[in-house]
């Protein structure tokens, strides 16, 4: 359920003849545009996932910024997530503009899914996603947005400095650096803070990225993202001291078990003609070289005694053959589910949008770079 708050209301429109570009918001990609282009307000919604966040979330919304250059209004929007304690309460005397309420503990990735439609449908051209728990500076907002309204990426991430919090233990900056490599090689843009929830996103970044996880939206966010060409740029931010401890990380070792299995389900359905390509060659490579161990031992007279030789390379050439079918067939499924990804884009554009979507239409732009 949505109780959402008044719009804020437009202002003026600035005057067409202005020599500057503007920033196009809303458009098949995030670029510059003529400056005789149609203009509205800018507006930004940051959104928080809550599951008990009592404590700690009057503080999280207290640091927000009211006003960001280039910015014509910010809004929050609280997504809660099954909360037992008073966290409605909180966010509702905070003055928060929009609760979504999920009716039950849904999970991270649901929260981080039904925040983001709440967004859309209420307008929003900028979408930043923070934490309930106070740790992510307030003001860091900022730099987050900053390289949307310069027009140079479509979604940006926070990226911490590990070495610098002191409540993460050796072990765990380790393992956050190893993962975000990990991320990296994956996706095939540079991810400093693969887990990190502190991100901003363009309206059309937001319509384009769906979710299938229902543990967590960073990894696999970054991956569709970057198979479907949106810019992203990462930016240091700074974190405040801790409140509490996390309710996503209770086992560390169950953490990068469930991360690790992420990154490879999300990759395997972006690129699943590499990875059984990979799997395949296995397989096949000891199979075939078994096969060259028997001729060996065959054109040197000894071959009699190295059938099992035979039986185990065939048995070995057959397995890689059918995970290289199973490849092909994940392939094909997947050129569907792009084009699926690409009609429920285009639906959810309508719907959030309405006719003024329509292709061949004048972007809607801000008035940031005037």
């Amino acid at each position: 359920m949505l109780f959402a708050g008044s719009p804020a209301p437009a202002s003026d429109s600035p005057d067409a003849a202005s020599p500057r570009p503007l920033l196009v918001v809303h458009g098949d990609r995030l670029g510059r545009a003529d400056p005789a282009a149609v203009v509205r307000p800018l507006k930004l919604i940051i959104q928080i996932p809550c599951y008990n966040e009592e404590r700690t979330l009057a503080q999280a919304l207290g640091d927000l910024p009211d006003q960001i250059d280039g910015i014509d209004s910010i809004e929050t929007l609280i997504i809660n997530d099954g909360s037992e304690d008073r966290t409605i309460a909180v966010a509702r005397r905070c003055g928060v503009d929009h609760v979504v309420d999920l009716g039950g503990n849904r999970g991270l990735a649901v929260a981080w899914a039904a925040g983001m439609e709440a967004a859309l449908a209420q307008g929003a051209d900028v979408i930043v996603n923070t934490d309930g728990d106070n740790q992510y500076v307030g003001p860091d907002v900022a730099k987050l947005v900053e390289p949307i309204l310069r027009g140079e990426a479509q979604m940006v991430i926070g990226a911490r400095s590990f070495e610098r919090i002191e409540h993460f233990s050796w072990l765990k900056k380790r393992l956050q650096r190893l993962g975000s490599w990990v991320v990296t090689k994956f996706a095939g843009v540079r991810v400093p803070d693969a887990t990190s929830g502190f991100r901003a996103y363009t309206r059309d970044a937001a319509l384009w990225l769906t979710l299938t996880s229902d543990f967590t939206h960073t990894i696999e966010t970054i991956i569709r993202a970057a198979r479907r060409g949106l810019s992203i740029r990462s930016v240091p931010i700074e974190v405040n001291a801790k409140l509490r401890e996390s309710r996503l990380i209770r086992s560390t070792p169950r953490y990068v078990l469930r991360q690790g299995v992420e990154i490879l389900r999300v990759f395997t359905m972006v690129r699943p003609l590499k990875v059984f390509t990979l799997a395949a060659l296995v397989p096949l490579l000891l199979g075939s070289g078994g096969c060259v161990r028997f001729l060996w031992y065959y054109l040197d007279g000894q071959g009699g005694g190295h059938v099992q030789s035979v039986v185990l390379s065939a048995m070995l050439i057959i397995v890689g053959f059918v995970v290289g079918m199973i490849g092909l067939s994940a392939d094909m499924i997947a050129a569907n589910r792009r084009l699926l990804e690409d009609s429920l884009y285009r639906l959810r554009k309508l719907e959030h949008d309405g006719l003024s979507a329509r292709p061949g239409d004048q972007p809607v732009q801000s008035r940031a770079d005037r």
